[in-house]
């Protein structure tokens, strides 16, 4: 592996650059700023980021990545541009790139994925898909004959593999994660409380009281400030844990669900892999409070989330370099080698 591979996790909230050198070299929003009249970049990353919901009507804050797939081309390329320009300072050797992507991609979306990497300075480009990433980050010998069920939500999307053997025995990919979660909390403060909150205020009353199972005592509560959509003024409200407990539950239902079809078709053997080995669980929305014990109320198997479950795809992307002669499964093969 060169000291200027890197692998990134090119994420609809986030993207993370990972170089086996030195670890985690960059995470920042992906956000791009841009003049609405001209279309020029103005800002990308966290100055971005911080434009969000306070931009004047000239000023657009965009994220170029819709359910982790690129829904607007020039802003992505200049972005991943950017951010390979930030991580390779000297930008002396082009980078290998290695990008992970939804288990459902397809060769569409892949050829937009590399087409933006090329464009943005990567000598060469692989795509692999985020649970194979997610479970090389957690640190799972994925070359060993024994199963292992992977659960990633990033913010788009929410990817499930059971793996074994260097391959992927059965995966799905659905489009409900992180910002799902924070378009229903506001909906439901909408609708129950006539106040029109932020993206921003919803990921934080997300990060700080949202769950899916808890016990009376850890039902908590956290102010949320918006504007009152009847009077127009500014308004603050309390909303408690158990009040929005029900329509977090409604999205997480439907990620039980899908882990269910994909250990309902796992092999015999390997679900006795999976009984003792439990299911991994990465990405920022696997830290949704209580969401690993529902998981085992619901699937009876144990769930767990993975040390540094944010990094975890980026870390498996970047030690990806390590695996390209060795993976069945996991890698996009119809593009990897075109450039």
């Amino acid at each position: 592996m060169a000291s200027s591979d890197i692998g990134i996790d090119l994420g609809t909230s986030s993207v993370l650059i990972y170089n086996h050198e030195k670890g985690i070299i960059l995470h920042e929003p992906s956000v791009v700023a841009v003049n609405a009249d001209t279309g020029a970049v103005l800002a990308v990353g966290e100055d971005a980021y911080k434009m969000v919901g306070k931009t004047p009507g000239k000023i657009k804050a965009v994220y170029p990545l819709t359910t982790g797939i690129i829904s607007d081309f020039y802003l992505a390329e200049e972005m991943v541009k950017y951010f390979i320009k930030k991580s390779c300072a000297t930008g002396m050797v082009k980078p290998r790139v290695a990008i992970c992507v939804p288990s459902s991609i397809t060769d569409v979306e892949s050829r937009a994925v590399i087409n933006v990497a090329v464009k943005s300075g990567a000598r060469k480009v692989f795509l692999i898909e985020e649970p194979v990433a997610a479970a090389i980050g957690a640190g799972i010998d994925i070359t060993r004959p024994n199963g292992h069920i992977i659960l990633d939500i990033g913010g788009g999307t929410t990817d499930i593999a059971i793996l074994s053997l260097n391959g992927i025995v059965n995966k799905t990919s659905i489009k409900i994660a992180g910002r799902n979660f924070n378009e229903i909390i506001i909906k439901y403060i909408r609708n129950t409380h006539n106040i029109l909150i932020g993206e921003k205020m919803a990921d934080t009353l997300k990060c700080e009281i949202a769950s899916v199972f808890f016990r009376d005592d850890e039902d908590i509560s956290y102010t949320v400030k918006g504007r009152n959509l009847v009077s127009g003024l500014p308004q603050k409200v309390d909303i408690k844990r158990s009040e929005i407990c029900p329509i977090m539950l409604e999205m997480c239902d439907q990620i039980v669900g899908a882990l269910q079809s994909v250990l309902e078709v796992a092999p015999p053997e390997l679900s006795a892999d999976i009984l003792n080995n439990g299911l991994t669980m990465t990405g920022g929305g696997s830290l949704l409070h209580g969401l690993d014990r529902y998981i085992k109320y619901r699937l009876k198997i144990n769930a767990y989330v993975a040390e540094n479950p944010i990094e975890c795809v980026a870390i498996g992307t970047g030690k990806s370099f390590l695996y390209l002669d060795k993976l069945f499964d996991g890698f996009i093969e119809s593009k990897v080698h075109q450039y």
